[in-house]
């Protein structure tokens, strides 16, 4: 019997890149130009990989139905991030809250869009992000949420995370003590 893939759902802003904080509150990227990926990333993000995970991207790009953004430029954004990581898809919301979408985070929306295409284990599945939209967003799937806490001047999320760290590396650090914690409990005879 083949199990169903794990996933860590990954946010892009503050995640993947870093986001543009303007009074304590963190912004994308609007252009290339601007586009800073967190160093290390690649490699910290391959230590997923090569525990058999997807590694997908769920962002809210709200900007492009506010009209300060285009679709082409996320897109642009987007493949410049393939090309130097090792993501397996990008799943994006472009609305906004008044749009009241199923997949606009905290919203759980992207990730159920996920476990319909790929048949992801919601169960067995993280997600990363440094914003209350994305815990809320992982707590509704029934992913283990880690927050990089980044001290925006925002609410916080309505249920702790599983975890709360200072950064994309002590995020996968932890996901990687808790998948080697689940091999040595599924190993152990007297279990």
């Amino acid at each position: 019997m083949t199990r169903q893939p794990r996933a860590v759902f990954l946010d892009r802003d503050g995640v993947l890149n870093r986001a543009i904080v303007r009074e304590g509150k963190p912004y994308p990227p609007a252009s290339l130009a601007e586009l800073e990926i967190v160093e290390g990333a690649a490699e910290d993000l391959a230590r997923l990989k090569q525990l058999g995970f997807l590694l997908l991207v769920v962002t809210n790009q709200p900007d492009v139905a506010r009209g300060t953004q285009t679709r082409e430029t996320v897109d642009s954004l987007h493949r410049v991030l393939q090309g130097a990581l090792p993501i397996d898809e990008f799943l994006v919301c472009d609305h906004d809250d008044a749009d009241a979408c199923a997949c606009r985070k905290p919203r759980p929306g992207l990730l159920f869009q996920a476990n319909d295409r790929m048949g992801v284990d919601l169960h067995r599945s993280f997600l990363i992000g440094d914003r209350w939209r994305d815990i809320d967003a992982g707590r509704a799937a029934g992913v283990r949420p880690v927050l990089i806490d980044f001290g925006y001047r925002e609410r916080g999320p309505s249920l702790p995370p599983d975890a709360r760290v200072a950064s994309l590396p002590e995020a996968i650090d932890w996901i990687v003590r808790q998948v080697a914690e689940e091999e040595d409990d599924a190993s152990d005879p007297r279990r």
